[in-house]
């Protein structure tokens, strides 16, 4: 015969398997440092710099 299992213990550690693995994605997902948040925001400060310096005018003097 088979061990005797209880189902409300599998069932809250299925849940806890769950979310342990759901956090784990979120922090691949979500989890940047500060250095990397600062750098993107610098490129993409810099991307529209460049871009605003090209931009043409309507009004010819």
């Amino acid at each position: 015969m088979g061990d005797v299992v209880n189902l409300n213990r599998e069932r809250k550690r299925a849940a806890r398997e769950d979310s342990a693995r759901q956090a784990e994605a979120n922090r691949v997902r979500f989890g940047r440092t500060k250095l990397e948040r600062a750098r993107d925001e610098q490129r993409t400060k810099r991307t529209k710099e460049l871009l605003d310096q090209h931009r043409i005018t309507g009004d010819v003097s």
